[in-house]
């Protein structure tokens, strides 16, 4: 039976090892997916918004095996719970239901195409400079630690740390006690798209 889904931000939504109790499908909110090294090291791998599948899910209710990563909700989320035993039943039998699937697994292999394009192929700056002006806010601020931008960009906190004082140098941000404010919009974005 579907069951109502509920969670507050900040709340753990699955973590590896555990396994899968049924797939979600959100209404509201965004849950963030990370992936942890043996290192200690994180890299954000995708976001799950309203209509899109968590691609860690998908593969532990098809596989039968526990999560591999760690999902946290990254604002309150309301939506629905499908049990894992009623997942695959709907799956075959929903032509609808399987086809909505199957799209949105296609588009999260697309996102996952270009994390491993991003990290493998593009210049750190420029990750950097995306980075930020993805997450900024209206204010142009980016409320993150330097942890959580290195997270974000697939790489270390010192890495992180060095380029922004690089940027702070040339005028592109500033650096606040509670993340990074972006004083030159139009050359972050410069920077985002060279890819030299």
């Amino acid at each position: 039976m579907i069951r109502k889904f509920i969670a507050t931000k900040g709340k753990v939504i699955f973590q590896a090892g555990q396994e899968c109790p049924g797939f979600v499908i959100l209404s509201e909110g965004t849950i963030k997916v990370t992936l942890s090294g043996t290192s200690g090291r994180e890299v954000v791998l995708y976001r799950v918004n309203p209509g899109e599948i968590c691609l860690q899910t998908f593969s532990c209710l098809i596989d039968a095996k526990n999560y591999s990563a760690e999902g946290v909700a990254e604002t309150d989320l309301e939506g629905e719970l499908i049990p894992a035993d009623q997942f695959k039943t709907r799956l075959a039998d929903d032509a609808a239901f399987r086809n909505r699937i199957m799209a949105s697994v296609a588009a999260r292999f697309s996102d996952y195409q270009s994390l491993v394009e991003e990290v493998a192929l593009t210049r750190f700056d420029a990750r950097l400079a995306r980075t930020l002006l993805r997450l900024a806010d209206s204010a142009g601020v980016v409320a993150l630690s330097h942890s959580a931008l290195a997270t974000e960009t697939a790489s270390g906190r010192a890495y992180v740390t060095r380029r922004l004082s690089e940027f702070v140098q040339q005028g592109l941000v500033e650096q606040l006690p509670k993340g990074v404010a972006l004083l030159d919009v139009p050359a972050l974005r410069q920077v985002a798209a060279d890819n030299r």
